[in-house]
């Protein structure tokens, strides 16, 4: 276990926020970016090739920057609505409530598994947000290895 698991997890810390990814490379990306363009507009033509070339690499990074995270935690949903699905039918015999949307399961898997059945049959019969569902887990249940 290293020290992150170690510490308790709650509400208010769950969230991973990765300086070098979420903000120092965004920027670098934006600043390559319009540096590019800026260079496309102010070049001779002569380097109007290269610099579109410039122009379309920084477009490719900055598309691969949001679709390798978004094609990750698509992934991941997928692998946390199979375990709570399977945790759910462990606990109570049943399948989970098809009503429960995506969005639910990930918030619901923070909960234990006392607290669990209930909240999901709560989640389902009055539509709760992701958001209120983790505000009423009294037990959490620490996911530190969430992309």
């Amino acid at each position: 276990m290293n020290s992150k698991e170690m510490k308790e997890q709650h509400y208010r810390n769950h969230r991973q926020f990765v300086f070098t990814y979420h903000v120092l490379t965004l920027l670098a990306l934006i600043a390559l970016l319009i540096g590019s363009i800026r260079y496309l507009i102010i070049c001779d033509a002569s380097q109007v090739y290269p610099a579109s070339l410039l122009v379309l690499v920084s477009v490719i990074l900055v598309s691969i920057y949001f679709h390798a995270r978004s094609f990750a935690l698509r992934a991941q949903d997928r692998a946390i609505r199979a375990e709570e699905q399977l945790r759910h039918y462990l606990l109570t015999g049943k399948q989970m409530d098809r009503r429960i949307t995506m969005h639910q399961v990930i918030a619901l898997r923070f909960a234990g598994d006392e607290e669990f059945p209930a909240l999901v049959q709560r989640a389902a019969e009055e539509h709760l947000s992701n958001d209120a569902i983790k505000k009423q887990i009294r037990h959490w249940r620490a996911d530190w290895r969430r992309v």
